[in-house]
């Protein structure tokens, strides 16, 4: 019976690691979609091109919603984005590194380069806050400002994003390009 507990053990382990690659699927299904936001993203913002080119509207409420479908379409990319830095980074923690990444002549790779399941949360929660700062300046394109109450409305929608850029920028401890490291 000695025997055969490190042979079960051995034989489980060797099943355990192997599980690991069933995190596969939502890398691939991941990077699926980001395919398909960037493709959506890319129709939304040809379509209102057109618009805004064919129809030159006069009146600033219809230019506001095309900048908003503009809007819309950057916003779609952001969540690709952050869709294929979450495929990366499963596959990178999970899986296996991604040697290409890493070449002699990759350097760095910034935004992808994830070690941790801390790192690939903070750079997720970056990218998706940035998203939601542009659908709500999608939203803010249309606000109608017509009274007292909407004016402060939309000023405080203002203050709220500009300090959410400012903490996702790193906020006070944030360093300057032309500080020393």
């Amino acid at each position: 019976m000695r025997r055969l507990s490190p042979l079960i053990e051995d034989l489980f382990e060797r099943w355990l690691w192997k599980f690991r690659l069933i995190a596969i699927v939502p890398v691939v299904m991941s990077l699926l979609g980001s395919g398909a936001t960037f493709v959506s993203g890319t129709s939304e913002i040809w379509h209102s091109i057109r618009l805004l080119l064919d129809a030159s509207p006069e009146d600033s409420r219809t230019v506001a919603m095309l900048l908003g479908e503009l809007v819309g379409g950057v916003d779609l990319y952001l969540i690709g984005i952050a869709l294929m830095i979450f495929g990366y980074g499963v596959y990178e923690l999970l899986i296996s590194e991604i040697e290409a990444a890493r070449g002699p002549d990759a350097g760095s790779n910034g935004l992808l380069d994830i070690r941790s399941l801390d790192a690939l949360k903070e750079k997720l929660v970056k990218v998706i806050v940035v998203a939601l700062i542009v659908s709500a300046f999608k939203s803010m394109l249309i606000f109608p400002i017509d009274n007292t109450t909407n004016l402060l409305v939309f000023s405080g929608s203002v203050l709220l994003l500009s300090l959410s850029a400012y903490l996702v920028a790193g906020g006070p401890n944030r360093r300057h390009p032309t500080d020393s490291p």
